[in-house]
């Protein structure tokens, strides 16, 4: 019987490896793996079902339902953070929360899904989302939770990349999902509409690293794994840029005149839009002018 059952089950268990692997499955420890639905979400199975950060870009249900069979299946996934409100990382948020699933994030985030808002570059209101979108449970500071064998913290990064940035912190396998507050294959993004700035941004990466140590393996929003150095490496180009920034602000400038200047010249990465970037790296800095300077008024 023994023996009829690992003949049975080995096809069985190779069928659904193949499957995770054609869904853009990942597997970064044991219990931790990221899908790619356009953006990572990432998985965590333990416990009663599987716990997710972020939920994937619109229009990536069906292919993130195939790979969370793929993972583990019949299980149901009974939470989710969201790292952020934007939608390439929330679109599927109702999937889940129609199954019964509690999403949890932070409380800025809540409001930014819950309310109509202005996107001034597009001269447009942007509706809110369908309340079955919303997240169900908030927290302010920093949390943490028990997931099987798994300690899981999460916490605020203030103003990092939007007003409502969180972490989730698998620590016992040493995992750091951080969203995009990390951008290691696309423009880092300032959302200053909500409050973001760089030197929130950095401030925010000091925390992530504090929390880690060398072994740890971050996941960005966006793009692969990284490790604490590639990590690191990053907020180091973040830390020149904020000094840049910081000089060119004090001086009266705008983004067109540190687009001229060649804020983003000499880095170790390129931006693929440097205007968008300054143009809310200028209106952060503008906001926050205060901070720049013990002197400045």
């Amino acid at each position: 019987m023994t023996g009829a059952l690992t003949l049975w089950a080995s096809p069985v268990l190779r069928a659904a490896q193949q499957a995770g692997a054609a869904a853009g499955v990942k597997k970064v420890t044991d219990g931790v793996s990221v899908i790619d639905a356009g953006t990572n979400v990432v998985v965590f199975s333990g416990g009663e079902g599987l716990l997710l950060v972020d939920t994937g870009a619109p229009k990536s249900g069906d292919k993130l339902a195939a790979a969370l069979k793929g993972i583990r299946a019949n299980s149901k996934v009974t939470t989710v953070f969201n790292t952020h409100y934007h939608l390439d990382q929330t679109a599927n948020n109702e999937l889940f929360s129609a199954a019964g699933a509690k999403i949890i994030a932070h409380g800025r985030t809540l409001q930014w899904m819950s309310n109509d808002y202005w996107i001034p570059e597009e001269v447009r209101f942007e509706k809110a989302r369908p309340k079955a979108a919303w997240p169900t449970q908030t927290f302010f500071n920093k949390e943490a939770m028990k997931v099987g064998d798994e300690q899981v913290e999460y916490g605020y990064l203030l103003d990092a990349h939007t007003g409502g940035d969180l972490y989730v912190f698998f620590k016992n396998s040493n995992v750091l999902a951080v969203g995009d507050v990390a951008s290691p294959v696309k423009d880092p993004e300032l959302d200053w509409i909500t409050g973001a700035w760089i030197g929130a941004r950095v401030s925010a990466m000091d925390l992530l690293l504090k929390i880690s140590n060398e072994k740890t393996q971050f996941i960005p929003g966006t793009g692969p794994v990284m490790t604490q150095a590639a990590f690191k490496a990053e907020r180091e180009v973040m830390e020149i840029v904020r000094q840049r920034l910081f000089k060119q602000t004090r001086a009266g400038d705008g983004p067109k005149d540190m687009l001229e200047a060649g804020v983003l010249n000499g880095l170790e990465r390129t931006w693929k839009d440097p205007y968008k970037f300054l143009y809310a790296g200028a209106k952060g800095t503008w906001a926050n002018n205060n901070k720049l300077d013990p002197d400045v008024v």
